[in-house]
């Protein structure tokens, strides 16, 4: 199979119209070019809160009620899309009002058949908790699919090896990890830890960032970072891990094609075996406290 990963600029857009154009040419390129599953980054849906206007896109709580007011034509968009192309997309994230007064930060995901349901972050960085009251939504979700067993790990989830690993014992041999970093630190954060959960899981990981100034948004105006997708780097994948890479603050595709029983060779054959020996790091007792003397 093909993985898309996108990093995407999000835009200030004069109506719909140029908003269903946009999405329909990145899912076209991507479709044309063999990619079967397609990622869109964290926060990339907050470009809906401009077909609102400038004050509802420049106001941190106007543009979530924005994005989220537009959020339902969207989604029946990327549908329409992916039964149209015949492709997985997991759509850019946006937050959502579910069951309580405060958003999530949720990401849905549309396969060739129909919707397959979504994905919330689970830990929210301090912008989000301290600016912007975007709460942490429902639990950890597996997608069983004809592409194979996929997980989501939404931007700094992918730091906490913990998240991963559930997904991993679920039986994921691919993680999405859609993001938006407004720094080369932050990016390098979600690259380490997307980078490590490939390695701790022996799994394909695809990276998908925002790129590009947004200064109509305060929410997401610096977008820095480069799309990828890492594997382990042992058997059946490059030495550095890295499958492919885009270029820094580059918008476009970035693509690779992987098969799925690389991914269970490398888990049973490879030189080291982290994915089967993790139960061994996890069992380890307590590190006992040796104060040093004078």
């Amino acid at each position: 199979m093909k993985l898309a990963a996108a990093a995407y600029p999000p835009e200030a857009l004069p109506d719909w119209a140029a908003y269903e154009n946009k999405l329909t040419d990145w899912v076209a390129r991507a479709a044309d070019a063999g990619a079967d599953l397609l990622v869109f980054p964290e926060y990339g849906a907050m470009e809906l809160s401009s077909l609102d206007g400038p004050d509802a896109a420049g106001d941190l709580e106007a543009s979530i009620l924005a994005t989220a007011r537009h959020l339902p034509d969207a989604d029946a968009l990327h549908d329409r899309l992916a039964r149209r192309f015949g492709v997985h997309i997991l759509a850019a994230s946006a937050p959502v009002f579910d069951t309580g007064p405060r958003p999530v930060n949720r990401a849905r995901f549309f396969g060739p058949e129909g919707p397959l349901g979504h994905q919330d972050k689970q830990v929210m960085t301090r912008f989000e908790r301290e600016k912007w009251d975007v709460v942490s939504g429902g639990p950890l979700q597996l997608f069983d699919t004809p592409l194979g067993r996929i997980g989501i790990l939404i931007c700094y989830d992918a730091e906490f090896p913990l998240l991963g690993r559930a997904l991993i014992e679920a039986g994921a041999e691919i993680l999405l990890v859609p993001s938006c970093t407004d720094s080369v630190a932050g990016y390098t954060r979600v690259r380490v830890g997307a980078m490590a959960r490939a390695l701790e899981g022996q799994c394909v990981v695809v990276h998908a960032p925002t790129v590009g100034a947004a200064p109509w948004s305060p929410s997401i105006d610096d977008n820095r970072g480069a799309a990828a997708i890492y594997g382990p780097p042992d058997l059946g994948f490059p030495e550095t891990g890295v499958l492919a890479e885009g270029g820094f603050d580059a918008p476009g595709w970035v693509m690779a094609e992987i098969d799925r029983a690389t991914i269970a060779r490398v888990r049973t054959e490879g030189r080291v075996l982290n994915h089967a020996h993790w139960p061994e790091s996890a069992a380890r007792p307590p590190v006992l406290r040796r104060d040093i003397l004078p």
